[in-house]
C-alpha cells in the first residue's frame, strides 16, 4: 500500500504538471577588493568555473547571474575565457547578466551621488565587456530602505531581488509571495522579486527532490507562479564541503538533471522573461530590512543573545511558526555602533566622497587631464566603498585585517591624489579642526605629504588614524577585542560540523585548539598615545591578561586642546586634569609635525606629583597591518641594532631608550625613539572570531608600551619626549607598485556620473 506522504506528493506532482511554474536561478557571485589572490583563485577553481562547466551542458536550462565588479574584473584579467564564456550565453539568451553597484556597496552607507555612480559604471561596463544589457540589479547583502527606490530607478534599474523576510516583514503572508510587486518612491516605480528562504535552506544542502517537491507544492497552490532561488554561488564549491557534494558527489548534475526531467511544468527562466511574461501581483512598501541572519548579527551582543536565548525557548511552542514572521532584529546600519572601526572608515570615506564631489563641482567643464584624474580618484573611492570590511556574520568580514587594509589602501589613495591637486605636487603641511567621525565632537588632524595623524581629545587624546601616504597603510586600523554571542559556543567547546555537508549557518568547528582560553575583551579603544597609570609591581602578564587594573581615569577621559600652527610645523597640545590611584594629576601631551616629515614629535607633562609618591605610567601604541609569525617581520633594539623576535614576541624590556619594527614584505619601519630611559612591553593582540571555515584566532595588532616609574622634580613634574618615526625606504627602493598608481577600468563616460 502506498504512504500517505507518497500519494500526497503524487496529487502535488500531478497537479504541478497542469500548473506550470516558473523558476528562477539567480546566482551572487564575490569576493571582496583586499582579499588573498590565492582565495580568489581557489572560488575560480571550485565554484565559479565547474558551475559553469555543468551548467553549459545542461542546454535546456536558464539562470540569472550576478558577479560583482570587483571579481569580475578579476576574473577578466586572470580568466578572460571564462568571461567570454559567459558573453556568449548571455548572447543565446542562456544566463541573464544582472548588474548592480560596481564594487559591491552597502547602498544604504553610500551618498546619492556614490549609490547612482556605481551602479551606472557598473552597468556601462558590462555591456561593453559582455555586451549585455542590464536591466536587473543585485542589492548588496540585501540591505533595503525605502528610498533606495528612487536611486536604483535613477541609475536605469527596473527590477531587482530581496528576500522573502522583507515581504514578510512588510506583512504579507508566505501565500502571497508566488511572484513580483511593485514598489515606488517619489513616483518612480521598481519591480521586486521575493527570493525563497525555503529554496535558500535546500540548495544545495538537501537532496535535488526537495526543491521539485517544494516547487510541486507552489505550482499546485498558485498557478503560474514564480519562485527564486536567489543567494551566494560560493555555495556550490566553496563554502566549507560543497565542492565533494555538488560536483564530486554530483548533486549539481542531479538537480539540473531533475530539473530537466520536469521541464513539461517547470520553466527554468530568467528575471528579465519573468518580468516580460507575468503581471506583478501587486503594490509594496518595504521597510529598512536585510535577510534575517542580517538583521539579528546587527543587533548588539547582549541583544543578541538575549534574542537567541528567547529563538531556542519558543522553538517547541506550537505558536512560533505564526509568530516568528513578525519578530525581526536590527537594521544594517548599527553595525557602525556595534563595531567602531566600521564607523571610523565609513565617516573617512564620506569624508573623502565629499571632497571629490567638492573638487568635481570646482573641475566641472576643465580640462580633459583633470577629468582622467578625478576618474583615478572615483576609482579609489568607490573600491573603498566594498561592503565586506563593514561588518560581521557568519563570514570573518571587519575582523580580517587584510580587508580593513584594503578599504583604508583605498581611501588614503584617493586622500593623497586629491591632495596632490590641491598642491600641485609641491610638499604641504596643514592642521584642521572638524568633527572628522561625526560623533558631534571635534577631532583633530594634522597631515603633511608624507603622514597624516588624526587625533580625539574628546576620547583621552588618542590618535585613532595614522597613514603613511607613500604604501597607502593606516597604522591603526586596528580592532578592540569585544564580546560575541557566538564566544558562548567557544567557551561550551561544541563540536564540529559532522560528515554532512551543512549550511554556514548550522557548522561549527574549531579551526585551533584552546580556544576558550585566548577569550579576552578590552576595556579601550586599541589606539595609540592611550595613558595608563598601572600598579608599581604590575608585569606584562597582567598588562597583557584580562585582570589588568586601571589606576587613572587618562585613557578614556576628556582632554582639553589648543592648536598651533607655523608654515614649518603643527601641534594638538591637550591637557586633562585628572587623578592616579586617588592622587591628583594633570598630563598635557602635544603632537607635532614638521613640514615634509614622516616623524611624529611627542612631548608629555606630568604635572601635581606629590613628592617621593611614585606612579606606574605608561603610554600605549598600537600597530596594524604588520601580523605575527613571519621572520621578515620583527622587532629590533635601535641602539644596539640587534633584532628581538617576530612581532608576535611578548618582550619584557628594561632601560632602554627605544624600540623598533620592521615590515619587511610592506617595506616598512616604525621607530619609537624615547629621552629617558624606559620599560617596553610588547605582545601581540588576538581576537577570536568566526568565519564560514570555523572559530579561530586572529592577529589584530602588535601593542607596544613604554612604561616609568614617575617621581617628581623639585616643581613636581615629570617630562618625557617620544619620537614616532616612520620609514618607508625599503618599499620606495623596491619601487613596490602602491594603490594610488591605477589604470582606471571604467567604461564608462569619465565626466559624469
Amino acid at each position: 500500500m502506498l504512504s500517505l506522504a507518497f500519494r500526497t506528493h503524487r496529487r502535488q506532482h500531478d497537479s504541478a504538471m497542469n500548473q506550470p511554474i516558473r523558476f528562477v536561478l539567480a546566482l551572487h557571485n564575490h569576493q571582496p577588493i583586499g582579499n588573498f589572490d590565492h582565495v580568489f583563485e581557489q572560488a575560480y577553481q571550485d565554484s565559479y568555473l565547474p558551475f559553469l562547466d555543468v551548467f553549459e551542458r545542461a542546454s535546456e536550462l536558464k539562470l540569472a547571474l550576478h558577479t560583482s565588479g570587483c571579481l569580475f574584473e578579476w576574473l577578466d584579467h586572470h580568466h578572460p575565457e571564462y568571461v567570454d564564456r559567459l558573453a556568449a550565453l548571455s548572447r543565446e539568451g542562456r544566463v541573464e547578466i544582472i548588474g548592480g553597484a560596481f564594487y559591491e556597496p552597502i547602498l544604504a552607507m553610500l551618498p546619492q551621488r556614490d549609490r547612482i555612480g556605481q551602479i551606472r559604471r557598473y552597468t556601462d561596463w558590462l555591456g561593453e565587456r559582455l555586451g549585455a544589457t542590464i536591466r536587473g540589479m543585485w542589492i548588496p547583502e540585501r540591505v533595503w530602505e525605502p528610498g533606495l527606490t528612487r536611486d536604483l530607478v535613477d541609475a536605469g534599474i527596473e527590477y531587482t531581488i530581496l528576500d522573502d523576510y522583507h515581504f514578510k516583514s512588510a506583512g504579507l503572508a508566505p501565500e502571497e509571495l508566488h511572484g513580483y510587486y511593485v514598489t515606488e518612491d517619489e513616483g518612480r516605480l521598481l519591480k521586486v522579486f521575493p527570493g525563497s528562504e525555503p529554496l535558500r535552506y535546500v540548495i544545495p544542502f538537501a537532496e535535488p527532490g526537495k526543491t521539485i517537491e517544494y516547487l510541486a507544492q507552489l505550482a499546485a497552490a498558485h498557478p503560474q507562479a514564480v519562485a527564486v532561488f536567489g543567494d551566494d554561488g560560493e555555495k556550490f564549491g566553496t563554502w566549507p564541503d560543497t565542492k565533494r557534494h555538488v560536483y564530486d558527489n554530483g548533486w549539481l548534475e542531479q538537480f539540473f538533471a531533475q530539473l530537466v526531467a520536469h521541464r513539461d511544468w517547470i520553466c527554468t527562466t530568467t528575471l528579465a522573461e519573468a518580468i516580460d511574461n507575468t503581471p506583478p501581483i501587486g503594490k509594496v512598501y518595504l521597510p529598512n530590512c536585510s535577510y534575517r541572519e542580517m538583521t539579528e548579527w546587527s543587533l548588539p551582543t547582549d541583544r543578541l543573545v538575549e534574542y537567541e536565548r528567547l529563538v531556542h525557548e519558543m522553538e517547541g511552542d506550537a505558536r512560533w511558526p505564526a509568530l516568528r514572521q513578525f519578530v525581526s532584529g536590527g537594521i544594517w546600519r548599527n553595525f557602525k555602533i556595534k563595531y567602531p572601526e566600521s564607523d571610523e572608515m565609513y565617516c573617512r570615506m564620506i569624508g573623502v566622497s565629499r571632497r571629490l564631489s567638492e573638487r568635481e563641482e570646482v573641475r566641472a567643464g576643465s580640462n580633459g587631464q583633470s577629468d582622467v584624474q578625478l576618474e583615478k580618484i572615483r576609482r579609489e573611492l568607490y573600491q573603498a566603498q566594498c561592503n565586506c570590511s563593514y561588518w560581521h556574520g557568519a563570514f570573518g568580514g571587519i575582523y580580517l585585517p587584510h580587508l580593513r587594509n584594503a578599504v583604508y589602501e583605498h581611501l588614503i589613495a584617493a586622500d593623497s591624489m586629491l591632495e596632490r591637486l590641491d598642491h600641485d605636487d609641491q610638499d604641504w603641511l596643514k592642521a584642521e579642526v572638524s568633527d572628522f567621525n561625526l560623533d558631534n565632537r571635534p577631532e583633530v588632524q594634522l597631515a603633511n605629504n608624507r603622514l597624516a595623524v588624526w587625533l580625539a581629545p574628546a576620547r583621552g587624546g588618542q590618535i585613532y588614524e595614522l597613514d603613511v601616504r607613500s604604501i597607502c597603510h593606516n597604522l591603526l586600523a586596528t580592532l578592540t577585542r569585544r564580546p560575541e554571542a557566538y564566544h558562548e559556543k567557544v567557551r561550551h567547546g561544541a563540536g564540529g560540523g559532522g560528515d554532512n555537508c551543512a549550511s554556514i549557518h548550522d557548522r561549527v568547528v574549531f579551526k585551533q585548539e584552546g580556544l576558550d582560553q585566548r577569550l579576552q575583551y578590552d576595556d579601550h579603544p586599541r589606539k595609540s598615545l592611550i595613558d595608563h597609570f598601572f600598579e608599581l609591581e604590575t608585569s606584562i602578564d597582567a598588562v597583557s591578561g584580562p585582570d589588568c587594573r586601571e589606576g587613572g581615569d587618562f585613557a578614556l577621559g576628556e582632554y582639553e586642546s589648543r592648536l598651533r600652527r607655523s608654515d614649518q610645523r603643527v601641534q594638538v597640545k591637550m591637557s586633562k586634569a585628572g587623578n592616579s590611584w586617588g592622587q591628583p594629576l594633570t598630563i598635557t601631551k602635544s603632537v607635532t609635525l614638521s613640514a615634509s616629515s614622516s616623524t611624529l614629535d611627542i612631548a608629555y607633562l606630568i604635572e601635581g606629583i606629590q613628592k617621593d609618591h611614585q606612579h606606574h605610567f605608561g603610554v600605549e601604541f598600537n600597530f596594524s597591518g604588520m601580523p605575527a609569525g613571519a621572520d621578515d617581520r620583527y622587532f629590533v633594539d635601535p641602539v644596539r641594532n640587534v633584532r628581538l623576535g617576530q612581532l608576535g614576541e611578548r618582550i619584557d624590556e628594561q632601560n632602554t631608550v627605544g624600540i623598533g619594527l620592521v615590515d619587511e614584505w610592506l617595506g616598512l619601519g616604525v621607530n619609537l625613539e624615547i629621552s629617558r630611559p624606559s620599560g617596553i612591553w610588547t605582545y601581540p593582540l588576538e581576537a577570536v572570531s568566526q568565519s564560514e571555515g570555523g572559530f579561530e584566532a586572529i592577529h589584530q595588532s602588535v601593542v607596544v608600551i613604554p612604561h616609568w616609574l614617575v617621581t617628581a622634580d623639585a616643581e613636581g613634574r615629570w617630562t618625557v619626549s617620544i619620537k614616532l618615526a616612520v620609514d618607508t625606504s625599503r618599499a620606495e627602493r623596491r619601487g613596490i607598485p602602491h594603490a594610488h598608481v591605477v589604470t582606471p577600468s571604467f567604461a564608462a563616460n569619465p565626466a559624469g556620473t
